[in-house]
């Protein structure tokens, strides 16, 4: 009787478990989409499949479910990076992250792309833990591009580093707000030359 029980506790944890990564998931899609204050409960939790109601049983407050969200957002950032790194030769590697964020592809994919590039500007806005989940995934961003630099570990390397995040997201940003596509492209084209041209 008592495996059974604990059997059964089991399945439900597992059940629950996979129910808040779904809705953590969703969610982390529409900030991107929406931004965080288009995002709201009923509207995940119905894109989720569950009710309104089942929202207090994963989460203390939509705040908290706003920072599951941003690290979720962030971490898939870091892995779809990372894979872009490991496919090519350690020399190749700066260049192709740099060509893959400010690409066409990421561009036009904000539900999927770089979290930071979506949601800088409303960010500091937020709660004190959603900002700290955004803050520890930017840092890890940081890192992952500074690894990429040849002159990692000397003097100079973090600082271009922190240059080179912040130009890749800035030019998104600005390619992203303008409603002229001719202009969004030159944007990502000039980023695109002013940090490959340093990165040689």
């Amino acid at each position: 009787m008592y495996i059974m029980r604990k059997k059964d506790a089991n399945t439900r944890a597992s059940a629950k478990n996979a129910t808040h990564e779904r809705i953590v998931s969703v969610a982390a899609r529409a900030i991107r989409r929406s931004g965080y204050e288009g995002t709201g409960v009923s509207d995940i939790m119905k894109e989720a499949g569950l009710t309104h109601g089942a929202f207090y049983a994963h989460f203390v407050s939509r705040d908290a479910m706003l920072a599951e969200a941003a690290d979720r957002a962030g971490a898939e950032a870091i892995a779809q990076a990372s894979e872009v790194v490991a496919a090519v030769p350690p020399e190749q590697s700066l260049e192709a992250l740099i060509r893959s964020y400010l690409s066409n592809e990421h561009l036009k994919d904000i539900e999927h792309g770089c979290p930071v590039s979506a949601l800088g500007s409303e960010t500091s806005r937020q709660s004190p833990e959603v900002r700290r989940a955004a803050t520890r995934r930017i840092k890890e961003m940081i890192d992952l591009v500074a690894r990429q630099i040849p002159q990692w570990g000397q003097p100079g390397a973090h600082e271009r580093a922190l240059v080179t995040v912040a130009t890749m997201v800035g030019t998104l940003v600005m390619a992203r707000a303008v409603d002229d596509p001719v202009l969004s492209k030159d944007l990502c084209e000039a980023g695109l030359k002013r940090l490959l041209g340093e990165a040689i």
